[in-house]
């Protein structure tokens, strides 16, 4: 297994934020429960990239930034009707989850 740094975000219905982070490309991997009726913790990918999707209250804060770096910028603008920023280092755009989360979405560079 390769080495990696997989952010957590705090959510509050995890079925809902797995959902709006598919519009990003992610595709939900599994989900877990201590048991029926608990927060769920979900995992969510996107090629390697990975984030963790939280309803447990002690596992991250809200309001937390990601920034995630992708090959289709514009796509990923278009989904989400928003502008793609020329800013001093690439191309950038902002978005907020349902729950307040922040991704900052830059283009990667061939």
């Amino acid at each position: 297994m390769e080495e990696q740094a997989i952010p957590i975000l705090r959510v509050a219905d995890a079925r809902a934020a797995a959902a709006w982070y598919a519009r990003l490309g992610f595709a939900e991997e599994w989900v877990h429960r201590f048991e029926p009726g608990l927060p769920a913790f979900v995992s969510v990918a996107r090629g390697p990239v990975r984030l963790f999707l939280s309803e447990h209250t002690g596992d991250a804060r809200p309001d937390t930034l990601v920034y995630l770096r992708v090959r289709d910028v514009d796509r990923v603008a278009g989904e989400f009707g928003a502008r793609v920023e020329e800013v001093p280092w690439g191309r950038e755009l902002e978005l907020r989850d349902p729950d307040g989360n922040r991704l900052r979405v830059g283009a990667a560079e061939d």
